[in-house]
Formats: C-alpha cells, sequence, structure tokens
C-alpha cells in the first residue's frame, strides 16, 4: 500500500491496496490516515454492495438516510447518488443534479453525530463534477482570538437544507416536520482532541441566544472564515474511487458542472458515532 498526502493539512490518496482483503496493520494505517487528513481517498477498487457496506462497516454505525426516496431498496443504508437526475417528462430535476453543492457538513440535522460519510465511484462523467473539501481545523485555528472566545459556548439550531430550505422537498412530510438538532459552534473532535468550526453554512437555522439580525451576522462572519481557509483538497472523481471524509472537522462541496447526458453515480454511506465509542475516544 501506498500513501499520499497532497497537503499535510488535508487529503491523503492510498493506492496499490484491496479493502477486501486489508491487514490490521494496513486497516490501522488507512484509519489513521483519514484522521490526519479529514479526507481520505482510495483508488482502484472493484467492489459490490455487500463488499462496500462492509468496508464502510469497519468505520463505525450505518444509519439509513433521511430521503428515503435515493435509499437503495434491498439496502437500505446504501444511497444511490445521481439516479433519477431527469424527470418522467425529461426535464433535469434541479434537486437530484444539484444535491451536495454548497458548502457543507453531512448530517447536523440529525441529534446523533455523524461522523464520516463514504462514496463509491460508479460513473463518472468525462468533466466537472468534483468535490472540494475544506478543514475546520484550519478554520478555527486562524479565528482572531476575540471571536474565538465570543463564540466559545454558543450552541446551533440546524434543519435539514436550513434557512432556504435547500433539498427540502426530498423529505417525506413526516421528515419535514422534525425538530431542529442543536450542536456547538465549536467543537472538540472526540479522536483527535482538536477543535473545529461547526456551523454548517447550508443546514444551520439560528444561533442560540442572540437576535435574528445578530445570529445572521455572526453566521455569515463564521461562513466567511470557513470556505475561505486555504486548507482544502479539491478531489477529481475516477471510477473505482472510495472516499470518506470527517464530518466532524470538514465542510464539503459538490461542484456539479457536469454534463447533464453523462451519468454521475455513486454508492453512498452515512457512519455513525456512537455515543459509546466517543465515550472512550474521549
Amino acid at each position: 500500500m501506498k500513501l499520499e498526502r497532497p497537503d499535510p493539512r488535508i487529503g491523503a490518496i492510498a493506492t496499490d491496496v484491496d479493502v477486501r482483503n486489508l491487514s490490521e496493520s494496513d486497516w490501522s494505517t488507512l484509519y489513521r490516515a483519514w484522521l490526519d487528513g479529514i479526507v481520505l481517498v482510495v483508488r482502484g477498487q472493484t467492489l459490490t454492495m455487500e463488499e462496500f457496506l462492509a468496508y464502510s462497516r469497519r468505520f463505525g454505525r450505518l444509519k439509513p438516510h433521511r430521503v428515503r426516496k435515493t435509499r437503495h431498496p434491498d439496502y437500505p443504508e446504501l444511497t444511490l447518488m445521481g439516479v433519477g437526475t431527469r424527470k418522467p417528462d425529461g426535464q433535469v430535476d434541479p434537486a437530484i443534479y444539484n444535491r451536495g453543492s454548497g458548502w457543507h457538513t453531512d448530517s447536523p440535522w440529525d441529534t446523533e453525530i455523524c461522523k464520516g460519510t463514504q462514496l463509491y465511484g460508479i460513473a463518472i462523467p468525462s468533466r466537472g463534477g468534483d468535490t472540494l473539501f475544506a478543514s475546520m481545523y484550519e478554520a478555527y485555528d486562524s479565528l482572531p482570538e476575540s471571536l474565538k472566545k465570543r463564540i466559545e459556548g454558543l450552541q446551533a439550531e440546524h434543519a435539514y437544507g436550513g434557512r432556504a430550505r435547500k433539498g427540502f422537498d426530498l423529505l417525506e412530510p413526516e421528515d419535514q416536520r422534525r425538530p431542529p438538532a442543536v450542536h456547538p459552534v465549536v467543537r472538540t473532535h472526540e479522536e483527535t482532541g482538536r477543535k473545529s468550526l461547526y456551523a454548517n453554512p447550508t443546514h444551520i437555522l439560528r444561533i442560540q441566544g442572540l437576535g435574528d439580525a445578530e445570529s445572521e451576522k455572526l453566521i455569515a462572519e463564521l461562513t466567511g472564515h470557513m470556505v475561505a481557509t486555504p486548507a482544502q483538497y479539491r478531489h477529481q472523481w475516477q471510477v473505482g474511487d472510495i472516499v470518506i471524509w470527517d464530518n466532524r472537522c470538514a465542510l464539503h462541496s459538490a461542484t456539479g458542472g457536469y454534463p447533464i447526458e453523462e451519468q454521475r453515480i455513486h454508492w453512498r454511506v452515512t457512519i455513525m458515532q456512537d455515543a459509546a465509542e466517543a465515550r472512550h475516544a474521549a
């Protein structure tokens, strides 16, 4: 197995390895590379759905995504990304085509902590369709001390689609009615001990304890720091890539821009952090 770090702050790329036959040493190396790199890419895999799910479970407990209509009918823990881009009338469905665009972290609208998201590239377009990642460790570390003190202890409410209700129509009615989830604006990673910003630009509703105008102003200020951090990695997909990122300390965004007549299909899983695991790590 070979490991490459394109940037010491974010990103790790593994080649010459088959995730179906990992030694304990190689597994430990991959997991450590993920924690250190925030984003781990494993190239050149040829997996069945069962094999992809088995490898994903090594990272933690899988949870079916809240968007039910894109779950695989036989494997509900697996989401089919990019399927159904066109409506029955032939028109592009922007909710599917643009899904994942805009800087965000996954599942802050869940009361549980989403440990990671993992995608497996099945069909990749000839151009476009990259994914961007940004380190929220670096975003927090670069804040002025006065701003760090100001946000310490603040809590934020999150809901699917946030204030703009982006992608809200993908949810079933009962899921649309779920109350917001509340998480700290500054969180300490259970496994690395590092602090990061956790103020999701896409799914955040408000910062508790502040008036609407003040909350909006602070969200905009924090978003500016989060998306401007130079600690970023741009992934150009290849068929057979497995990419996992740490939702506890990263933002990501799909870039879009790929030809609508070409397919961009991924298998996706959501990996949760169990309470017992978090306590053990801490």
